[in-house]
């Protein structure tokens, strides 16, 4: 039985179940709001936050001043603003879309409005759905690291995505478009490795402060799906293929031979930071069902 615990505000709800030690996070209540203030409290649900193959780029954006004067009308920006609340609290899955769709708040098309309502037909199908923490003796960060290649058409920059998992739950998450193109498959995971080093060294030293934390003299692992990138980052030895990547990059070497982290490989249906780099398939076969329930 879920027992009401706390409700820190009108939009956010947390559960407990303490005979079976389950915290539950859920905004049920803010998507509700979100959905009516936008006319879409009736909407036919919807199965993904972004249907396979759509595409986005400037080409979608007003060409003239009467398709401007029709988006005037249209509160794109604070139908964004509302998804980002969401995804950055409780849901990692519209992290990708709403980045995505993020990058044209200055001058959306029409069919930029269209994908936002799709994200709202997804989150009335899943408003249900909360985020959950079960009780665990062994408190370990591991983090996740994931690219995808040249996916943005208007400049041909990768977006990059981490997700870090504490007890085997989520706790950080983040999507996020890289600021250089890059040449490789191996570039860019590298240069998500090393983003999500950044923020995994971060954290895991806050966590440290809280005395919570098992196994803090052992590497924070990273894990990636593309096997270069973990090499590359385990060798001294430099290539032709990689002798062009930015310096500051390199410091992941320096950590993975320090100890600091480990870059470990792992296949690509293991890797969970993949919806936050592209489309994800039908929620029902999703990888983040571990995590929303």
């Amino acid at each position: 039985m879920w027992d009401f615990c706390m409700k820190p505000s009108d939009f956010y709800l947390i559960y407990r179940d303490r005979p079976r030690g389950i915290l539950g996070l859920s905004q049920k209540a803010y998507i509700d709001k979100v959905l009516s203030r936008f006319g879409m409290s009736n909407c036919v649900p919807g199965d993904t936050p972004v249907a396979k193959g759509d595409k986005f780029s400037l080409h979608q954006c007003p060409k003239n001043e009467l398709e401007k004067k029709d988006m005037e009308m249209i509160p794109y920006a604070s139908t964004i603003g509302s998804f980002m609340y969401a995804q950055v609290c409780t849901r990692p899955d519209i992290a990708y879309i709403v980045g995505m769709l993020g990058r044209y708040l200055s001058n959306p098309g029409m069919d930029h409005w269209k994908k936002a309502k799709q994200v709202m037909r997804y989150l009335q199908r899943t408003k249900d759905y909360m985020f959950t923490y079960h009780r665990s003796s062994h408190l370990e960060i591991v983090g996740y690291s994931d690219s995808d290649f040249a996916g943005y058409l208007d400049s041909r920059k990768s977006t990059s995505g981490y997700i870090f998992m504490l007890a085997g739950e989520a706790v950080s998450w983040k999507s996020v478009k890289q600021t250089l193109i890059a040449s490789s498959t191996m570039e860019v995971e590298f240069i998500a490795c090393y983003k999500t080093s950044n923020h995994g060294i971060w954290l895991r030293n806050f966590i440290t402060q809280l005395r919570i934390i098992d196994g803090i003299e052992k590497p924070l692992r990273i894990n990636c799906d593309n096997k270069a990138a973990e090499l590359y980052s385990k060798n001294n030895r430099s290539s032709s293929k990689s002798k062009h990547i930015d310096i500051k990059f390199l410091v992941v070497k320096e950590r993975v031979q320090s100890l600091q982290v480990s870059i470990e490989h792992i296949s690509t249906n293991s890797m969970i930071a993949d919806p936050l780099t592209k489309v994800i398939i039908k929620i029902n076969e999703g990888r983040f069902d571990p995590m929303l329930t």
